[in-house]
C-alpha cells in the first residue's frame, strides 16, 4: 500500500489522503508512469497557475483515482470553476497566503503569532470570506459542486474584530490596540519632539560659531540623533562620540544635555516593543481555541486555488467535460494532446486530432505504420488524457466524446535497460509483460509501443503474438503499435483486436500523422530509405533478399489505404456538394415565391389605384351633373354628358386590356421563337429557295423593318425587331424587350448570324473539352529528379503553363538536394515569372530543401 505524508498539518495530511486513497495494489506501472507519459510536465504548469504554495502543495498530491464518484466529483469541479473563468469578473483573487507553520506554532502555549504573520492571517481571511460571500450570492442551482465545498467552513466574525482592533489595514500596530501602549507612545511623541527641538537649536548654534558647515543636517545613528561635525572642532561639543564618517574627518556626536533625555526615550521603545508582545500573545491565546476551524478553512482555500489552477489550465490547452460513463471505455472524437499542442501553438501549427474507441467490441487497437508517422504520439495521448481525466482534469477532445474508467494504467514505453539491474532492452519488456499478464483484467488499459522488437524478430515476432493471444482472452483493453506482419495477420482474424494503420503520403514522401482503423499499416521501409538516399542498388538487393511477395505484400496494403483514402475524400466532397446544392434549392425556391408573391401584391396594388382613379372621375363627373342639373339645365344635355362619360371610361378600359394583350403577344411570340427548332429545306421545295434568295437579293442594310435581326451599337449581341415606329424600335434580345432609337442599330443577315454563331460554338466547345480533359489528368505537383538541368526547366516551364491555364494556387516542385543546381535553376526561373507570388522550402519533416512550394497569385 501507498501512502502520501502531507507534513503541514494534520487536517492537510488527511485531505490528501482522501485525494490519494490508494488501497489496493499499485493501478499505475510502471514507476515513472507519469514521466513517460510526461504528466510531471501537466503538473508543472498547473503548478505555474497556482496563486500559493496551498495550491501547489495539492498539485503535488494530485493521485489517481479509479473511483467513479471521486473522478466525477472531481472533474465537475474543475468544469465549474472553468466557467467561473471564463463567465465571471467578480470573483475574489486577492490574498492566498499560506500560513499554516503560523498557525502551528500557534498551537503551542506561551507562543505568539509575529505581527507579519497577524497581518498575513487577516488578509487570507478576508479572502476566504469573500469568496463565500461570492457563491452565496449565486444562484441555488449554480456550482453545486464548488458549493459543497464551502459547508465545513467556518468564519468567526470575533476573530476578524480583534485582529481589526490591533492593526491598521497596512499591517502596523494600532495607537490604541491597549491603553498602556497608547500612553507609551503619547510619551515617546513628545520626548521625540522635545529633542528635536533641543537639537536643531544646538544645531544652529555650531554653525552660527562656524563649527557645522550650513548645509548639514541632523542625523541618526544607533537609533539616537547626533550632529555631523568636522573632526577638528568635535572637542567645541560636549557630548558622546558615536561614529565617525569613513575618512575620519566627520564625528557624530550626542550632545550630553539630551543624552539621559535619548536614553528614557529608548526605554519607552523597549516598553513599547514588550506591550505589543503582550498584545498579540492575548491574541493568539484568543485564537488558539479556534485554530481547527481555522486550517479547514485554509483547506478550502488550498482547494479553491487548486481547483481554479486546472481550471485555467483546462482554458490554456481548450479542454472540455466530455461524456463520462462508469465502463472501461473510451470513444473519443477529435482529441488533442494538450502539451503538443501548447508547443506548436508557439510555432504557428496546428495538432492533427486523434479519434479513436476503444469498447466491448473493438478492445484494443494495434496500429502500424512508418516511423516517425505519429505511432507513439498517438500512444503517448491516450495514456496521459486518460491519466489526467482519472486525476480530476478536463481533457482535450469533442464534447460529444466518452470516457470511462479503468481500475489500472499499464505502460510499456521507451528503453528500460540497467546495468546495475543486469537488465537488457528485451528483457526489461519481458519483465513488463509478465507484470501485465498477472495483473491485468477486463478493467485494465495496457499501452504497448514497438511490441515484440528487441530480439531476433522471427523469436520475438512468436513470443508477442502469443502475449498478445493471452492478453486478448483476458479481456484487456488498449493500444499496441508494431511493425511485425505476423501480428497484423493476428489482429486481422481475432476477435476484439483491430488493426489501424497511421496514415503516410506516398507522393509527397510525408506522414499525415491521421489514425485509420480498420486495416493495417505499411512502413514505408524502402519509400524512406529511397528519400533519404540509400543506393539504389542496396534497395535491389534487399528486395532480392526478401521476395517479392512481401514487397507486393507491403505494397498492397499501401494501395489499399491510398485509394480507400481518395474514396473518402470523394464522399466528402459529394456530400458536402449535395450540401450546397440543397441549401441552394431551397433558397432558390425561395425566393421565388417570394418574387411570385410581390407580383401578385404590385398587380393587385394597380388594380387598386386604378379603380381608384375611375371611381374619382366617376365622382368628378357626377358633381357635373348634379350642379347642371341644380341650375335647370336640359335633361337632353345631361344625358349626352353621362354617355360621353362612359365612352371615355370604356376607351380606358379597353386600352388597357389591349395593352396587356399586346404585351402577352410579345411574350408568346418570344416563347415560340425560343422553342422553335430548325427544319432542314426539302430540295424539291422551290418556293423556300426563291424565297430565301429574294431575301438575299432585297438585303438592304440601311432599311430596318420588323422581324430583321440587328446589333445595338455594333455589340455582339443579337437582337429581333418586334415593333418599329419613325425613330424608335422595339427590339427582343433573348427574352428581354428593350425600346431603342433606330439610329443606334445596325441591320446584319441571318446567315452572318447564323455562320457566327457556329464557329463561336465550336471553338469554346473545343477549348472547354480540352481543359476538362486536362484537369482530369492533371497533377499539381510535378517531380523532376533525376532530370538533367535544362530538360528539368523545360518541364517546369510547361508545368507552370498549365498551372495558369488551370487556375491551380499552389503546387511543389520535387528536385531533391543534391548539389543544389538543379534548385538554383528552377528558382532563378520562378523568380522571372509574373504570376508567382512567391516560393519556399518545404517543411523539414516533409521533404526540406529537397522540394520548392510555389505559390500562385
Amino acid at each position: 500500500m501507498l501512502f502520501l505524508s502531507f507534513c503541514a498539518s494534520k487536517s492537510f495530511i488527511n485531505f490528501a489522503e482522501e485525494i490519494i486513497k490508494i488501497v489496493e495494489q499499485r493501478v499505475i506501472y510502471p514507476e515513472n508512469f507519469e514521466t513517460k507519459i510526461r504528466f510531471d510536465k501537466v503538473k508543472e504548469l498547473i503548478k505555474k497557475q497556482c496563486l500559493s504554495s496551498l495550491g501547489r502543495d495539492l498539485v503535488d498530491a494530485i493521485q489517481f483515482s479509479s473511483s467513479f464518484n471521486m473522478v466525477n466529483r472531481l472533474v465537475n469541479e474543475t468544469n465549474e470553476f472553468k466557467t467561473i473563468c471564463l463567465d465571471e469578473d467578480s470573483f475574489p483573487l486577492g490574498y492566498f497566503i499560506d500560513v499554516r507553520q503560523s498557525l502551528e506554532k500557534a498551537r503551542i502555549e506561551g507562543t505568539y503569532l509575529e505581527l507579519e504573520e497577524l497581518y498575513n492571517l487577516k488578509r487570507s481571511l478576508e479572502s476566504i470570506s469573500a469568496i463565500l460571500r461570492f457563491f452565496q450570492n449565486t444562484e441555488e442551482k449554480e456550482y453545486p459542486y464548488l458549493k459543497k465545498l464551502t459547508g465545513n467552513v467556518k468564519m468567526y466574525p470575533f476573530i476578524f474584530d480583534r485582529i481589526n482592533a490591533i492593526i491598521t489595514k497596512n499591517g502596523r500596530i494600532k495607537d490604541n490596540a491597549s491603553p498602556a501602549l497608547q500612553q507609551i507612545r503619547s510619551s515617546l511623541i513628545q520626548k521625540q519632539s522635545t529633542i528635536s527641538k533641543r537639537m536643531q537649536t544646538l544645531l544652529r548654534a555650531a554653525q552660527k560659531e562656524g563649527w557645522v558647515d550650513q548645509d548639514v543636517a541632523l542625523s541618526i545613528r544607533d537609533g539616537r540623533a547626533v550632529i555631523p561635525i568636522p573632526s577638528a572642532h568635535k572637542r567645541k561639543i560636549k557630548g558622546i562620540v558615536h561614529d565617525e564618517s569613513a575618512t575620519g574627518k566627520t564625528s557624530y556626536i550626542e550632545p550630553s544635555e539630551i543624552v539621559e533625555t535619548n536614553n528614557e526615550i529608548r526605554e519607552l521603545e523597549y516598553a513599547e516593543r514588550r506591550e505589543i508582545i503582550k498584545i498579540l500573545q492575548d491574541f493568539t491565546a484568543q485564537l488558539r481555541p479556534y485554530i481547527d476551524d481555522l486550517f479547514r478553512a485554509f483547506e478550502f482555500l488550498a482547494k479553491m486555488d487548486f481547483i481554479r489552477a486546472k481550471a485555467m489550465f483546462a482554458i490554456q490547452v481548450k479542454a472540455v467535460l466530455p461524456k463520462m460513463v462508469k465502463t472501461p471505455t473510451a470513444l473519443w472524437e477529435k482529441a488533442v494532446h494538450p502539451l503538443l499542442y501548447l508547443t506548436l501553438q508557439k510555432e504557428g501549427r496546428k495538432v492533427v486530432p486523434l479519434s479513436i474507441e476503444i469498447s466491448n467490441e473493438q478492445r484494443m487497437v494495434l496500429i502500424s505504420g512508418p516511423n516517425a508517422g505519429g505511432k507513439s504520439v498517438c500512444l503517448q495521448s491516450l495514456g496521459l488524457m486518460q491519466y489526467m481525466f482519472q486525476c480530476g482534469l478536463l481533457v482535450s477532445m469533442g464534447e460529444e466524446s466518452k470516457i470511462g474508467i479503468f481500475d489500472n494504467i499499464f505502460m510499456d514505453m521507451g528503453d528500460e535497460q540497467s546495468i546495475e539491474n543486469d537488465l537488457s532492452t528485451y528483457s526489461s519488456h519481458l519483465m513488463n509483460m509478465k507484470h501485465f499478464l498477472r495483473h491485468s483484467n477486463t478493467d485494465t488499459m495496457i499501452l504497448i509501443d514497438e511490441f515484440g522488437s528487441g530480439t531476433e524478430p522471427a523469436l520475438g515476432g512468436a513470443i508477442a503474438e502469443s502475449i498478445l493471444d493471452k492478453l486478448n482472452r483476458k479481456k484487456v483493453r488498449g493500444v499496441i503499435t508494431t511493425h511485425y506482419s505476423g501480428l497484423k495477420h493476428f489482429a486481422s482474424e481475432a476477435d476484439g483486436i483491430e488493426n489501424g494503420a497511421m496514415l503516410y503520403d506516398s507522393h509527397q514522401m510525408r506522414p499525415l500523422f491521421q489514425l485509420a482503423v480498420g486495416k493495417p499499416g505499411s512502413s514505408f521501409a524502402f519509400e524512406i530509405a529511397r528519400k533519404i538516399g540509400l543506393p539504389e542498388e542496396i534497395l535491389k538487393d534487399a528486395t532480392e533478399k526478401i521476395g517479392e511477395d512481401h514487397i507486393n505484400f507491403d505494397k498492397h496494403l499501401r494501395d489499399i489505404v491510398r485509394d480507400k483514402r481518395y474514396w473518402e475524400s470523394k464522399r466528402d466532397n459529394i456530400r458536402k456538394s449535395d450540401k450546397r446544392l440543397n441549401v441552394l434549392v431551397e433558397q432558390y425556391d425561395k425566393e421565388l415565391k417570394e418574387a411570385s408573391k410581390l407580383r401578385k401584391e404590385i398587380i393587385e396594388k394597380a388594380k387598386e389605384e386604378a379603380a381608384q382613379l375611375l371611381n374619382s372621375a366617376n365622382k368628378s363627373i357626377e358633381k357635373t351633373i348634379r350642379e347642371i342639373k341644380e341650375n335647370k339645365a336640359e335633361k337632353e344635355r345631361t344625358r349626352e354628358i353621362r354617355k360621353e362619360f362612359e365612352q371615355v371610361k370604356i376607351q380606358l378600359t379597353e386600352g388597357e386590356l389591349e395593352e396587356e394583350e399586346r404585351i402577352n403577344k410579345k411574350i408568346q411570340k418570344l416563347k415560340e421563337r425560343s422553342n422553335k427548332t430548325a427544319k432542314k429545306e426539302k430540295p424539291g421545295d422551290e418556293s423556300k429557295a426563291t424565297v430565301v434568295a429574294k431575301t438575299k437579293v432585297q438585303f438592304d442594310p440601311d432599311v430596318i423593318e420588323k422581324a430583321d435581326l440587328v446589333k445595338l451599337d455594333n455589340q455582339s449581341a443579337v437582337g429581333e425587331v418586334i415593333e418599329i415606329n419613325k425613330k424608335t424600335a422595339v427590339v427582343a434580345f433573348g427574352s428581354i424587350l428593350t425600346s431603342v432609337k433606330v439610329n443606334r442599330l445596325t441591320k446584319v443577315s441571318r446567315s452572318q448570324v447564323k455562320k457566327e454563331e457556329k464557329t463561336y460554338n465550336r471553338t469554346s466547345s473545343l477549348i472547354q473539352e480540352k481543359i476538362s480533359k486536362r484537369k482530369l489528368s492533371f497533377k499539381a505537383d510535378l517531380d523532376v529528379r533525376g532530370m538533367r538541368g535544362e530538360e528539368a526547366l523545360q518541364v517546369v516551364i510547361d508545368h507552370i503553363d498549365d498551372i495558369i491555364m488551370l487556375d491551380v494556387h499552389e503546387f511543389r516542385i520535387l528536385h531533391g538536394t543534391g548539389g543544389g543546381i538543379l534548385r538554383q535553376m528552377i528558382r532563378e526561373y520562378l523568380q522571372t515569372v509574373d504570376l508567382v507570388e512567391h516560393f519556399r522550402d518545404e517543411k523539414i519533416q516533409m521533404g526540406g530543401a529537397g522540394i520548392t512550394v510555389v505559390t500562385m497569385e
